[in-house]
């Protein structure tokens, strides 16, 4: 027993020794520079880190996500995922309301289907996510919850311009008609989510940089 517990304390002040000097970045390249420097198995290794981590000897934190530095080069990455499915849902939906008749069964509900996301989602969900860019709500609150009141802002805001568009276009020449009721909503989708996403990836950089001046 002895025997063991001097090896495990070798074995610690290894660690962290290692981790103070080699600056490992994740945990896979700690395991790796042990293994370069000890003939203990890889798994006892990882055991043994663990256990540190557990009772609070040593901090295991993954490192800051590094964003793309231009853009364009963001709207590339997997943080703009949701911003062009939006782009595409609402371009889809445009597109099936002037190509798809009503008579063409059973196509005519797929155009029901996109016309209802982009009445009663699209346009909401944009403006709610340019006016609480993700990674503004309070860290307190749960994901479920932010989801919750996200979907519901949506849903609420969706009707809302829905209705503000309607009310808009009975003034005008253009009246409430099919052509320019769908062009004024997948536009303003356009401009809301264009909007959103260029607010996230820009307080998603001020964040990183606050990350790095105090680490």
């Amino acid at each position: 027993m002895d025997n063991k517990r001097r090896h495990d304390d070798a074995l610690t002040q290894i660690v962290i020794r290692l981790i103070e000097e080699g600056k490992p970045q994740n945990v896979e390249q700690l395991v790796e520079m042990l293994q370069q420097r000890t003939s203990i198995p890889k798994i006892k290794i990882i055991k043994q880190i663990v256990n540190l981590q557990n009772q609070g000897k040593i901090l295991l934190v993954e490192p800051p996500k590094q964003l793309p530095a231009e853009f364009f080069q963001y709207l590339r990455s997997k943080e703009a995922y949701w911003y062009w499915i939006t782009i595409i849902t609402a371009a889809a939906a445009g597109l099936s309301a002037f190509l798809i008749s009503e008579n063409a069964y059973p196509l005519v509900y797929v155009r029901y289907i996109l016309g209802a996301v982009s009445i009663l989602w699209l346009p909401g969900h944009s403006f709610t996510r340019a006016l609480l860019p993700s990674g503004t709500v309070s860290k307190t609150k749960g994901e479920n919850s932010e989801f919750m009141e996200r979907a519901a802002l949506s849903i609420g805001m969706s009707l809302t311009l829905v209705a503000i568009v309607g009310l808009l276009l009975n003034y005008t020449s253009w009246g409430i008609r099919l052509t320019p009721i769908v062009a004024s909503l997948v536009s303003l989708t356009i401009i809301f989510a264009t909007a959103a996403i260029i607010r996230e990836r820009k307080i998603r950089t001020q964040q990183l940089w606050k990350n790095g001046s105090e680490s």
